[in-house]
Formats: structure tokens, C-alpha cells, sequence
């Protein structure tokens, strides 16, 4: 999703989790979630990676799983034009994809700690909800509607 929703703005698609230390993939691999100690340097990681894009001009795309609202605050603060595009579905339909995917370090186990961390937008954050109800293709045309209404 966030592939297809870069190539049709034209801008830069970097998953959040290429910022994940060797320590925090190892964890999450082991079943582990990780805790808010070990998502503040890869928050600011991925913050600096936007604000380096926003500085630029360019615009970025960046999939990452900003779960709470203090997480989405550190990433704003580090590029305040962000825009928050939260991808809503239900538990099965996430258990079923987190099932099939392959050669990615989180497990499906992990599935209910995120979901129990999740803090969905608050109505002051720039920022939209999209259900994952229609093929990707036509996800990422309502998402480029819902961003391009933000700019």
C-alpha cells in the first residue's frame, strides 16, 4: 500500500521497519513486543528520515506502525506537515495477512500487543483513516484522494 501510494505521488516509500535496531527486530522476532524505550530511537529515526525529505521538498511516504498518539507526536515534531494515513480492518482480516506474509521478523503473535497499544487519530491530528477493504489499486487512489484533500 504504502509502495503503490509513493509511486502515484511521485515521492520517496521507505518502510519504517529498515530503521529497527538489530536489538529491536531480534526482540520482535523472539515474540517480544517492543516497549516504548525501544521505539523512541526508531521513532526519531524515521522522523529524521521525513523531516530530511520534507526539508528537501520531495515528500516521503513512510509505512510505520506510529501506534499511539505520543509516538505520532514525535514524528510530527520532527516534520510537522505529516499526514497520518491509519489502514483500518479487522482482527481476523490482519491475522489472516500477517499469516501469509513471509521473510518479515514479526510474528503473527505480536498481533494483539499492537492492537492493544493502538490509539487510533484523534480529530486535532492531521490525518485519515482508510479500511483495507478493496484491492490495493484502489486503496491507493482513496489515499491519494485523502492526502491531496490535506495539501
Amino acid at each position: 500500500m504504502g509502495r503503490l501510494l509513493a509511486e502515484r505521488l511521485g515521492v520517496p516509500f521507505v518502510d519504517g521497519d529498515d530503521f529497527h535496531s538489530a536489538a529491536g527486530i531480534a526482540k520482535m522476532a523472539s515474540g517480544t513486543p517492543l516497549d516504548d524505550a525501544d521505539r523512541g530511537p526508531w521513532l526519531a529515526s524515521v522522523g529524521r528520515w521525513l523531516q530530511e525529505r520534507d526539508n528537501a521538498g520531495t515528500g516521503a511516504v513512510v509505512a510505520c506502525s506510529a501506534l499511539r498518539r505520543g509516538y505520532r507526536d514525535t514524528l510530527r515534531a520532527a516534520c510537522p506537515s505529516a499526514f497520518f494515513l491509519h489502514l483500518t480492518a479487522d482482527r481476523a482480516l490482519l491475522a489472516s495477512r500477517l499469516d501469509r506474509r513471509t521473510g518479515h521478523f514479526m510474528p503473527s503473535a505480536l498481533l494483539d500487543s499492537q492492537l492493544a497499544t493502538l490509539e487510533p487519530l484523534e480529530a486535532d491530528e492531521r490525518g485519515s483513516d482508510l479500511s483495507v477493504d478493496a484491492s490495493p489499486d484502489t486503496l491507493a487512489d482513496r489515499a491519494v484522494g485523502l492526502v491531496a484533500g490535506e495539501a
